[in-house]
């Protein structure tokens, strides 16, 4: 039989290659998303949410059994105390993926005493210590607070400048400083919060996006596209705008007025594929698995 000139082999084997990439295509389109083509995303919970009344090791393997992939954990100061957290998580096959720095609130970074400041300092790192120990990749951190004695510019400015001298830690560590909008009368736009990451110029400083608690003066899909790349963690918990301003108003992830399919679409665009947090009351097994049917729920995008 007389060869095939060249060209002619060269083309079949072009086609033939482009056969097998269009085979393959699917499967690989699927294995970064979910049905409904978003993107993959991880479902965890915040440590308060677990019964307290349990050892380290039955908290964490009910999370696990419930469905959750990962837990934020609060700071630990003690070392026996992160070791027994650490062992714990090891052996129920869950991630400990975030400290929740907690001398935030008592001691801010606003404050304009020094002695307040180096304590709330000195928590920070113990919390970037602990992320190292457990393997979490971030810190929550409540960058500053406002209020009768504290003014806005001044938490402004007390809050990068401190948060500056902590971030060569971080890096050194691995670790993400992500700063969370909460109540606490600070960062109040997207927009302001947006120019106070830019203004580190520094990948260890990111956002702690809460969707809940952006409801009362805005809407969460606006701030996640205004925020965009920036945001490195999410909170979930469901908020009702059709109540009184209050702490009531914090309800079950879907019993709110959140546009749930709204939000979802706008973390895909901005290309957010990282942990969902729930952050709201604590229960039992059977309430548990209900948070997490409504997570699975909102990462469908229903």
């Amino acid at each position: 039989m007389k060869p095939l000139p060249l060209h002619r082999r060269s083309f079949l084997r072009k086609a033939a290659a482009a056969g097998l990439l269009a085979a393959a295509a699917p499967r690989l389109q699927g294995q970064d998303s979910k049905p409904g083509g978003y993107k993959a995303l991880k479902k965890a919970c915040v440590w308060g949410m677990l019964p307290g009344n349990l050892s380290w090791q039955d908290r964490f393997q009910l999370a696990r059994n419930v469905g959750f992939d990962g837990v934020e954990v609060g700071t630990l100061d003690d070392a026996a105390e992160v070791e027994k957290v650490h062992a714990a998580a090891e052996k129920a096959g869950i991630r400990v993926h975030s400290i929740m720095n907690q001398a935030h609130w008592g001691q801010p970074l606003s404050s304009p005493d020094a002695d307040v400041v180096r304590k709330s300092l000195d928590g920070l790192r113990t919390s970037l210590r602990n992320a190292k120990a457990l393997g979490a990749d971030t810190v929550l951190l409540v960058p500053g607070v406002v209020n009768e004695k504290i003014r806005y510019a001044d938490a402004y400015e007390r809050s990068q400048k401190h948060i500056r001298e902590v971030l060569p830690l971080a890096r050194e560590l691995g670790v993400t400083i992500a700063v969370e909008n909460v109540w606490n009368k600070f960062l109040l736009s997207p927009l302001e919060f947006a120019k106070y990451v830019d203004e580190f110029n520094d990948s260890a400083l990111r956002s702690y996006f809460d969707v809940g608690n952006v409801v009362l003066t805005g809407f969460p899909q606006d701030w996640i596209r205004t925020l965009g790349k920036r945001i490195v963690k999410v909170h979930m918990k469901g908020y009702d705008a059709r109540k009184d301003a209050t702490w009531g108003a914090f309800c079950n992830l879907r019993d709110g007025s959140i546009q749930w399919p709204e939000v979802r679409k706008a973390f895909d665009e901005v290309g957010y594929d990282g942990w969902m947090t729930a952050e709201l009351k604590g229960g039992d097994e059977t309430y548990l698995r209900s948070v997490v049917a409504d997570l699975d729920k909102i990462i469908r995008g229903e």
